[in-house]
């Protein structure tokens, strides 16, 4: 081991997020101590959470100095010169649901409280994406597109397109979160076509898209996007559709394949290139127990021109699976974009360790652009519902008669690595420590700093040292807590 660095002294600095990011006991007298000193070099920032769910916060410890130390159960490497995938962004859906309860139940300044504190970097969590529903999901107060006919008409052409229905909730939300975060990304995913264009001229049971409307419906996505343009919100990236291999009873369509790559190569790319659409397309987004849908797209070499990457959810296979596809087409970004929570798994600290080694460290670890979680905000029901889900959880619950909000796990979780790793920030090279009972993930922000988060899955306490660039920092991690260390350089 190395001689012990010149150590800084720092005062002490513990304190408490506000109550936009903490969820505390009313009896609860602790007080951040007073801090006169205007000049105290700020090193390494320490935030935790437990895994009590008795206790759901992020908690501000003091600073950590700089100082190696012989005495460590787990050293983990840093090379901040091994770079790796950029980062979009982290967060959840906005469905109609979550849309309906936030604008509906909460008068103006609660909507405001709530919304800086899952969108602002300073008040609260720093949300930096959202995933969109194209037209309704099973999180929607009913089911609708946006050109829904009578039987047996169609309109080919669009005309009738018209995204007006979402100009009562959906859209003065999303405005009032992009005053707040300008620079939030979005992601838009369709769960049906309209029900005309199908095989089964339904809504809901799957159906596919008949190929005599593949032009019209890349049609329809463009429209989209620039209907969502007059109103001031950017699309960066669409989905060609939500979990094309299931068939489910609510808003649902099937799309092989085979359907998703000629719809690209001949369709909807051509499309965006003659109208000047940006907008990125992504394909799959589905889970990771089946690689070959995509692969198949990506080796079709017209229809990979197109394609900006891959989306997976987290309902069947393993993590891994991403950076299998990552290492067949490592040009190609690899996004996270849905995994809920809910009463199915009620185990807080369970959660917790699941959601690290499979998405915040996990995800990130394989690749992963965006980590997403499912709907935002839900009700004390878990609703409202359309189908599907029947005890899924938001990242928050809103009461829809006392108007409390509970921060979920979910909230927690993505406070950990929404507030702290920053948009375009590259995952660095650390060595991987699972197998010793810690799992870690670090990255490099644009301003220099790093941010590390680590989770101890051991029984017991583990005295963690970081280093790089010839420095270190150690911590004791207990069992079950997540540690976000935000380290200055």
């Amino acid at each position: 081991m190395m001689n012990p660095k010149t150590v800084v002294q720092y005062s002490a600095l513990i304190f408490f997020i506000s109550t936009l990011l903490v969820a505390c006991s009313k009896d609860d007298n602790t007080n951040p101590p007073q801090n006169n000193s205007s000049n105290i070099e700020r090193k390494v920032e320490v935030w935790k959470s437990d895994k009590s769910g008795v206790v759901k916060l992020l908690k501000e410890e003091q600073n950590l100095a700089y100082q190696f130390t012989p005495d460590f159960d787990v050293n983990v490497n840093i090379n901040e010169t091994i770079e790796y995938q950029e980062m979009t962004g982290f967060g959840a859906a906005l469905t109609g649901s979550s849309a309906y309860i936030i604008q509906n139940y909460l008068n103006n300044s609660e909507r405001n409280e709530l919304l800086q504190s899952l969108f602002s970097s300073e008040n609260g969590i720093g949300i930096s994406c959202l995933r969109l529903t194209i037209g309704a999901s099973d999180f929607s107060l009913s089911n609708y597109t946006y050109n829904d006919l009578e039987p047996n008409q169609v309109d080919s052409l669009q005309t009738n397109f018209d995204l007006s229905i979402e100009d009562e909730h959906l859209i003065p939300l999303l405005q009032q979160i992009l005053a707040i975060n300008p620079e939030i990304k979005i992601i838009a995913s369709p769960w049906s076509a309209p029900a005309w264009m199908k095989t089964n001229t339904s809504l809901t049971n799957g159906g596919n898209l008949q190929q005599t409307y593949f032009a019209s419906y890349a049609n329809y996505f463009v429209k989209y996007i620039e209907a969502m343009n007059s109103r001031n919100i950017p699309i960066y990236a669409i989905t060609i559709q939500n979990e094309p291999l299931h068939n489910a009873p609510y808003m649902s369509m099937q799309m092989t394949a085979e359907d998703q790559k000629i719809f690209i190569r001949d369709y909807i790319g051509p499309e965006f290139d003659e109208n000047g659409i940006e907008t990125k397309i992504i394909i799959y987004d589905h889970n990771w127990d089946n690689i070959t849908f995509p692969l198949s797209i990506l080796n079709d070499e017209t229809a990979k021109s197109y394609i900006d990457g891959i989306a997976f959810h987290c309902y069947a296979g393993d993590v891994s699976a991403m950076s299998n596809v990552h290492q067949s087409h490592p040009n190609k970004g690899i996004y996270f974009t849905e995994c809920s929570g809910g009463d199915f798994a009620p185990d807080y600290g369970f959660n917790l360790a699941w959601n690290i080694d499979n998405l915040i460290v996990g995800a990130s670890r394989n690749w992963s652009k965006t980590i997403l979680f499912w709907n935002l905000a839900l009700n004390e029901n878990n609703g409202p519902k359309n189908g599907g889900c029947q005890d899924c959880r938001g990242v928050v619950t809103i009461n829809s008669s006392s108007k409390v909000i509970t921060q979920n796990e979910e909230f927690v979780l993505l406070g950990h690595i929404s507030k702290f790793v920053q948009p375009k920030a590259k995952r660095i090279e650390t060595m991987d420590t699972r197998s010793q009972g810690i799992a870690q993930v670090a990255f490099k922000n644009p301003d220099n700093t790093l941010a590390i988060i680590a989770f101890n899955h051991n029984d017991e306490s583990r005295k963690v040292q970081f280093q790089y660039n010839e420095k270190a920092f150690s911590y004791d991690i207990e069992n079950g807590m997540i540690i976000t260390f935000l380290v200055n350089n």
